[in-house]
Formats: structure tokens, C-alpha cells, sequence
């Protein structure tokens, strides 16, 4: 690092465009403003449009990475089904789209991160009670059909062109809405996406959302039984995507798995647009992310845990509350050789103790 600015507030513009002038003004003409946070992706784009940045996303070019509206347009585009789905505006039209698609059903902000404010309704009177808490929140809401099926990600970086410098991928065991509901327990890891399926689909979702120059996290479900009218048992249907690094201890898990550095991989796009320094890289070992959730009676100690792995556990945190729904109040990230490995390790590690009646 040569120099930093400091701000008081991201959230007065005028301060940072103070301090984007101050650095045009010494280093001359800026080529790149990342944040890698979902949440200053309109800041990012502003500043873009203001120093006239001709790397990354326009303010005018946001709506496909934001709304969850138009990222279903831009899987379309790419071949690649989505959930059946409307922007809600009247309880008339929600009732019908009910009918047509049945329940149980999705409601969520159009513009969220996460499963922020996401609904499972399953009735017809639990449609008419989220349609009163939601109005006048300000929100506009999407609803969609139920997808029974399990989140897979497509995670990576581009070079200039869109061309993959990096890609790998997680399989969530547990959707992030059930996170939510539950008490954050959850299961993911990284597999071995140059020889998955998911690696022609991900590329199609590459192009169709012109990812260029930049790390993408791209989520798709993978159903785990027929949908009538959506696809077959094992088909992919997309979900949402990031135009960022994957959030959590994901870019960790990205590195041990197949031994490389993915910031590395991202600041090599910038300066040489290339992926210099792992260009041959591959799949290693399985790294799974094992999320505890608070207040569960578990059956083996974290020391139990530290014993019987011991140099397999690569990490260990403690998520602080904001994040931990979906994390787990405690994390252990292991690695292992097979699959068969890291469900055994699962079993382990969330297994309950059985209270005797």
C-alpha cells in the first residue's frame, strides 16, 4: 500500500468523492473502485460514473446484479431456468399466481442479500398475513414457487474478456432460508467443479451476465425431486448471483481446497489480466464449512472435535450474532479425502445428545 484516504462516513458522498478527486489529482486517472460488499455496490458505480472508471458496473447497469427480478432475465438469457415468479403489487394477483403454481411459496425483497426478510408461506392465510406485515415497508417483494432442491454455487474470477481464470464451486446441504429458521446448523463444501455439471451451466451464466474482470458468485438449485412444469430431479435451475467474492469463510475454503491464493488470482486480473501465479491449478481435498448452532445440545465438545481431527481442522470461529443465523454460532472447516470423509466428519460433529423419557 503507498497511501490511504480516510473518510468520517461512506455514506456522505461528498466526502468520498473528495477523496477519489485528492487521488486523481496526485496518481492521475483512477482504473479500478472495488469493494468486494454487496452493499456499496451503488457507491462503487457512482464513483465509476463521476471519474469516468471504464472498469465495472455503470449505475445504469446495476438493476441485473441487484434485483432479483432481473438476474431471472439474465439466466433466461443464458439458457437457464428460473423459479416461476412475480413482483407482487396486488393481493388479487398474488392469490392467482398461488393458484397456479400452488404452495407452499417464496417471498422475498426484490433487492436483499441474503434471506433477509424472506417468507415460507403455506397457506392461503399465511399469504394474507405476510401481505399485511409487508405493506408500506417500503420493500418491493418478489414471490416465487417452492424449488425442492439444494443450493450449489459456481464461484470464480474473469479476466477482461469474461474468459475464467479461476472457478470452483460449494454444495450447500442446507438452504439458507432453513438456516434462518433454525438455529443456524449447516453443512457446505467445496467440490471438484471441473467435473461437475455445473461447469457448462456456470459458463453460460458468465456470459449472460457479462462478468468481466471480476469475482462472481453465482447460486443455482439443484432439485432434489421432480417439479412439474420446472425440470426433473438433478436438474440445475437458477437462483441469484453476487457480483463479488462469495461472502463467509467461502474464499478460505476456495484456497485450501485446491492450494492456491484467490485474492492473489483477483489482484493478477487487475495488473496483468491473467491468473499468473496458479494457472494449472486443481482440486485437492474436500473442504467443508461445519456450522453449530447455538443452544443445541451436542453431543461431542469442541474439544472432542479438536482431538479426533486435529491437524484436519483448518479454521475455527466463533461468527459473531449479526451472521451466525446463517453461519453457525460455531464453525469448524475441515478437510478431507472423500466425501464419504466429510459426512462421517458431519456426523461427528452434529451429533446430538439423546435425552432418555
Amino acid at each position: 500500500m503507498t497511501e490511504y484516504y480516510y473518510v468520517h462516513s461512506l455514506e456522505d458522498y461528498d466526502q468520498v468523492m473528495r477523496a477519489a478527486a485528492f487521488y486523481t489529482f496526485k496518481y492521475g486517472k483512477i482504473d479500478f473502485v472495488e469493494s468486494q460488499n454487496e452493499y456499496w455496490l451503488p457507491l462503487e458505480a457512482r464513483l465509476r460514473e463521476d471519474f469516468n472508471v471504464h472498469n465495472g458496473l455503470r449505475p445504469d447497469e446495476l438493476r441485473t446484479v441487484l434485483l432479483k427480478s432481473e438476474m431471472k432475465h439474465a439466466y433466461e438469457k443464458g439458457g437457464i431456468k428460473t423459479a416461476h415468479w412475480l413482483l407482487l403489487d396486488t393481493k388479487t394477483r398474488a392469490l392467482k399466481f398461488s393458484k397456479m403454481v400452488g404452495f407452499p411459496l417464496i417471498v422475498k425483497p426484490d433487492h436483499g442479500v441474503g434471506a433477509a426478510h424472506t417468507y415460507k408461506i403455506e397457506t392461503a392465510r399465511q399469504l394474507d398475513d405476510v401481505l399485511r406485515q409487508i405493506e408500506g415497508d417500503g420493500r418491493s417483494y418478489i414471490m416465487e414457487e417452492f424449488v425442492p432442491g439444494h443450493v450449489e454455487t459456481f464461484d470464480g474470477i474473469t479476466d477482461s474478456k469474461g474468459n475464467i481464470l479461476f472457478c470452483t464451486g460449494q454444495v450447500m446441504k442446507h438452504t439458507p432460508l432453513a438456516m434462518l429458521d433454525g438455529d443456524g446448523e449447516n453443512i457446505s463444501y467445496t467440490r471438484n467443479m471441473q467435473q461437475s455439471d455445473l461447469l457448462a451451466v456456470g459458463e453460460r451464466a458468465v456470459k449472460a451476465f457479462s462478468a468481466k474482470q471480476t469475482f462472481f458468485h453465482f447460486e443455482f438449485f439443484r432439485l432434489d425431486s421432480d417439479k412439474p412444469g420446472l425440470g426433473k430431479k438433478g436438474d440445475i435451475v437458477g437462483l441469484e448471483v453476487n457480483m463479488r467474492a462469495p461472502g463467509g469463510y467461502i474464499p478460505d475454503k476456495m484456497n485450501y481446497a485446491y492450494d492456491v491464493d484467490v485474492y492473489q488470482i483477483w489482484a493478477e486480473s487487475i495488473v496483468y489480466d491473467e491468473n499468473r501465479s496458479f494457472r494449472d491449478y486443481g482440486f485437492k481435498r474436500y473442504v467443508t464449512h461445519y456450522g453449530r448452532g447455538a443452544g443445541v445440545d451436542y453431543l461431542h465438545t469442541a474439544d472432542d472435535i479438536r482431538q479426533r481431527f486435529g491437524s484436519r481442522i483448518l479454521l475455527e470461529k466463533t461468527p459473531p450474532p449479526s451472521i451466525s443465523g446463517g453461519m453457525g454460532a460455531q464453525v469448524f472447516i475441515l478437510k478431507a479425502d472423500t466425501k464419504e470423509t466429510l459426512i462421517e466428519d458431519g456426523d461427528f460433529i452434529l451429533a446430538k445428545r439423546v435425552v432418555q423419557e
